[in-house]
């Protein structure tokens, strides 16, 4: 890290993990780059937070915002150590249909992959910038399978599968990415910080809690910050053990077929 402050972009800070993320890193002396979607959830956080904490706002749903919220961080921070991919949405409430994006994708693999993997490309190049930096994308162990060329779920549509896929396809991009970036200095790596942690979404799906968001933060923070991971990259993580995403998500057809579908999506949306 610099001899400046370290600065880490967390994606949707103002609630459970990623709140609790940027409660401690903020305390250790790092600035903070806080996302979220309410305005004035933001503005209390980063209130709350003090010293460098920046507050930015976007609707991560929409790819406009995204590309919005890129650009201002490349504008306004000059270095960028970590970024936590975190934001998210769960199962849904039980029941409820299938819903779509403002550009018309489903909405769970909308912002829960696609979303992330437009964020991340946008930085790269300030990631690399300011290496050796770290990106860590926030998944879960609930993974299943499924054909790329039916990303947008639309036939025998569920939420608890459309999130399942969406966290599978996002540990096959971190996979994919940490290959690109191996030789930058820029490490790559998911986790499932831990099982139905005390959330929001978790109770929004009608779940009883497992684990608590200090278990998953803990699990988190270490990613973010432990000497020992410097040069770990491409790796998948279950809270503080190194363990192992969907056979798919190895699989080097499906990534491919995934990344082409995935260019093409970006690519309407640009």
């Amino acid at each position: 890290m610099a001899d400046a402050a370290p600065a880490v972009l967390i994606t949707g800070a103002t609630s459970g993990l990623g709140r609790y993320l940027a409660r401690q890193l903020a305390s250790s002396g790092w600035q903070v780059l806080a996302h979220g979607r309410d305005p004035a959830r933001v503005a209390d956080l980063t209130a709350e937070l003090g010293g460098g904490a920046r507050g930015y706002v976007a609707d991560l749903a929409w790819l406009g915002d995204v590309r919005e919220l890129a650009a201002l961080v490349r504008a306004e921070v000059p270095q960028l150590d970590v970024l936590v991919n975190n934001a998210g949405i769960g199962f849904g409430a039980p029941g409820e249909g299938r819903q779509v994006s403002a550009d018309g994708h489903e909405l769970r693999f909308a912002v829960n992959y696609l979303a992330p993997v437009l964020l991340t490309r946008l930085l790269v190049p300030l990631l690399t910038a300011s290496a050796p930096s770290r990106i860590v994308n926030v998944g879960s162990l609930g993974q299943v399978p499924f054909d790329p060329a039916d990303a947008e779920f639309e036939a025998g549509y569920n939420g608890v599968d459309a999130y399942r896929r969406s966290k599978l396809a996002l540990a096959a991009f971190t996979f994919d990415l940490a290959g690109e970036l191996a030789a930058a200095q820029v490490t790559v790596n998911c986790l499932h910080p831990a099982t139905f942690m005390n959330t929001a979404m978790v109770a929004r799906g009608g779940i009883t809690p497992v684990s608590t968001v200090e278990q998953g933060g803990e699990a988190t923070m270490r990613l973010i910050t432990d000497p020992a991971l410097d040069a770990v990259t491409g790796q998948f993580f279950d809270g503080l053990r190194t363990s192992r995403a969907l056979p798919q998500a190895y699989d080097p057809q499906f990534r491919t077929q995934l990344g082409e579908v995935t260019d093409l999506m970006l690519s309407q949306a640009a």
